[in-house]
């Protein structure tokens, strides 16, 4: 443990004392187990993310930053089931204990958590390599949860808002890019405050066929959807939005490959059939969220990227830990 006699001195100064309590949290902190309400018509979405230093995270990432970002990718994870956010718990791994990084650190957690309307219900810290892992819960009825293989030959492929920025921040971050102040302000706070599509998610809850959250790369985790729902796709890779900051700092040819293979965008990529595409229009319009129209489902579990009906090849799919 991080020092006995200073750990749960520690949990309630940075965690408990700010954890806004939900109604449907009977016991949060300071048990064995939280003890959360559910009822019979809704199913627990369930996500565990784990951040560690020197493989998803720098040591000189801001504390504020690492704390929002890593309740943010959980919370993506939740956007793509159609979820609504609810608990989480936190293992926080320190090679010390640091109060001004622990003050920045929740402040940038919490501030995440109170937009979502999240309560940390428990967790744990000990001593050693720091790393950050979120088990979060929400709520989706059982009828409407989103899922990976719903996907049916003919239905639309879309993503929200805008591919590559994040890779391209961690690479500016790297110093393989030179960029002027501003894109580099832009791109890299898109790296370090990914936004979790959560209302867009539960907009798409009674019109998508199928969704998954961007954390791999695009062509990487649309794969995911087809092996998972036995269908083949074809990518127009002129469609894929890209933004302002991305094509003024690299090349366009470039910019279709962070945004293809890059990965941690955190959008939402997701298909619906053509019924329902008018509907779309307005769903997503009431969530605020920009989107585009990038392909279509087909048969043959595969993959196509075409760019003026000529087939495109990319060797890199996207980021693997092993």
């Amino acid at each position: 443990m991080i020092a006995i006699v200073k750990e749960f001195q520690l949990i309630e100064r940075f965690f408990t004392s700010r954890s806004s309590v939900r109604r449907d949290v009977s016991l949060g902190i300071g048990d064995d187990c939280a003890l959360v309400e559910a009822t019979e018509n809704k199913s627990i979405a369930i996500s565990c993310d784990i951040l560690v230093e020197g493989v998803h995270f720098y040591k000189d990432i801001p504390a504020h930053a690492l704390g929002y970002k890593s309740l943010a990718v959980n919370l993506s994870d939740l956007a793509a089931m159609g979820a609504e956010p609810a608990w989480m718990t936190l293992a926080l791994t320190l090679p010390d204990v640091d109060e001004s990084w622990l003050s920045e650190f929740s402040d940038g957690l919490f501030e995440a958590a109170q937009y979502y309307g999240v309560s940390l219900i428990g967790g744990d810290t000990t001593r050693g390599p720091r790393s950050v892992c979120i088990t979060i819960n929400g709520k989706v009825s059982k009828d409407q949860a989103l899922t990976r293989s719903g996907a049916r030959n003919g239905d639309w492929i879309y993503v929200t808002g805008t591919l590559g920025d994040s890779a391209l921040g961690l690479d500016i971050l790297r110093g393989k890019h030179e960029v002027n102040a501003a894109d580099k302000a832009y791109l890299i706070n898109r790296h370090y405050y990914p936004t979790p599509r959560v209302l867009a998610g539960q907009s798409l809850r009674q019109l998508a066929t199928s969704a998954i959250d961007l954390s791999d790369g695009l062509v990487s985790d649309l794969n995911h959807i087809i092996k998972a729902s036995h269908v083949g796709a074809v990518i127009d890779v002129d469609t894929v939005p890209l933004s302002a900051s991305l094509q003024s700092v690299i090349s366009h040819d470039q910019a279709l490959s962070y945004a293809l293979t890059g990965g941690e965008d955190y959008e939402l990529l997701f298909t619906v059939p053509e019924s329902q595409k008018g509907a779309l229009e307005t769903s997503l319009a009431h969530a605020g969220v920009t989107f585009a129209k990038i392909g279509q489902i087909t048969t043959g579990e595969q993959l196509k990227l075409q760019c003026n009906g000529e087939d495109v090849d990319v060797t890199h799919c996207g980021f693997e830990h092993f």
